[in-house]
């Protein structure tokens, strides 16, 4: 071990900081020292104790990723946008009714927070960078006023048009990002898996407009979806919601998987308004011009899960996409995606037979052996 590194280790054992050894997913089971930060309301000048969670992020920052850092966040609602771009991290809360985590950050006003000046993607909650992250035990929240917003007439002054406003978004370097008893609460784009493997259990998702969306690969386990209320008469093509929009490289296997979880509703959304799924893809610069990427081919996967009556019959819809001549014209169809579903059951599940013809190639149990591969679960 190098001597700073050494130093530095024994210096915040001495003072406390130290605490008993355990397996994060992906470590070797070798014990290894584990370094817990807290965040409490109020500190009194505690050792080793932030007042915002932010704070103990950049604390923990400074300490190489091969040692595992802990931060034990207590009970109360933290008003933050948080960024975690260090791996090797486990965030635990003290439960999803005592610990919140919220912001209301939305696309129109938040590009200055991303790199390329993306409003959606700027406007999370919280931000996850890194390999090796577990969630627990919380509460994240984007609190935008959707609805207020929702509610104006279209020729309103006030009304944003860029109303996605995320909880979390999994960006491009994160990797075996686990969540566990956690609530996910938004509405429009509640969460953003642009990263790779990332696997979300025994917890809550809620949102209405595409809230669980992306390129990456997302495992729903043992959880609720939960669809939201609108609060205009947006309606397209007969759907209110949709609760995934994948965008799905086509040469990656895996996109958005739904397991063994429960498609839920909030009072006031009617009855067979929300699709399941719908085709993202994304507008992307090319050397010939700026178009939906023809080759994010979304693939999503609903496997033995409970549907509310709030499901609409099609289950799948289309999305509008940008042509070549930058108007949104292009329609990408559920019928070119690949979209699936088994053993689905509820009032929710019965449905039209619209053309989806897909077939994946591998079972859940596979799904799960290559998500999970080198990854300990």
């Amino acid at each position: 071990m190098k001597p700073i590194l050494a130093t530095l280790i024994a210096a915040l054992a001495l003072a406390g900081c130290a605490s008993a050894s355990r397996v994060v997913p992906g470590q070797a089971a070798a014990p290894n020292q584990m370094l817990t930060f807290e965040v409490r309301k109020q500190c009194h000048a505690a050792p080793r104790c932030f007042e915002t969670v932010q704070g103990a992020v950049d604390a923990a920052a400074a300490i190489p990723d091969t040692v595992p850092v802990a931060i034990r966040v207590g009970a109360g609602d933290f008003n933050e946008r948080v960024e975690i771009r260090r791996g090797n991290l486990t965030m635990t809360g003290a439960g999803r009714d005592a610990t919140r985590l919220h912001n209301d950050l939305v696309a129109e006003n938040a590009g200055k927070y991303h790199r390329n000046n993306w409003g959606t993607a700027g406007s999370a909650t919280l931000t996850l960078d890194g390999d090796r992250i577990d969630v627990r035990a919380m509460t994240i929240e984007n609190s935008f006023d959707y609805l207020a917003n929702d509610a104006l007439p279209e020729d309103d002054p006030r009304k944003i048009g860029n109303s996605q406003a995320l909880a979390v978004l999994l960006d491009i370097h994160s990797d075996r990002v686990a969540f566990e008893d956690v609530a996910l609460l938004g509405y429009q784009d509640t969460i953003f898996a642009n990263g790779a493997r990332a696997y979300f259990h025994n917890g809550l998702i809620a949102g209405n407009v595409d809230f669980i969306f992306g390129n990456g690969q997302l495992l729903i386990e043992d959880s609720e979806l939960r669809t939201r209320r609108r609060a205009g008469d947006d309606n397209d093509h007969g759907f209110q919601s949709f609760l995934l929009a994948p965008s799905t490289p086509i040469q990656q296997a895996i996109g958005l998987v739904v397991y063994h979880s429960r498609l839920t509703r909030e009072a006031g959304v009617p009855d067979s308004s929300v699709a399941l799924a719908r085709p993202w893809h994304p507008t992307t610069r090319f050397p010939d011009g700026r178009y939906a990427d023809p080759d994010a081919v979304g693939q999503a996967m609903f496997i033995d899960c409970y549907m509310d009556a709030h499901i609409h019959p099609d289950h799948w819809a289309s999305m509008p996409g940008t042509a070549r001549d930058g108007t949104k014209t292009d329609i990408f169809q559920p019928q070119d995606s690949r979209f699936y579903e088994s053993g689905s059951h509820g009032p929710g599940a019965r449905h039209r037979d619209i053309g989806i013809t897909w077939r994946p190639e591998l079972s859940i149990d596979q799904i799960r052996a290559r998500l999970f591969e080198g990854w300990q679960r």
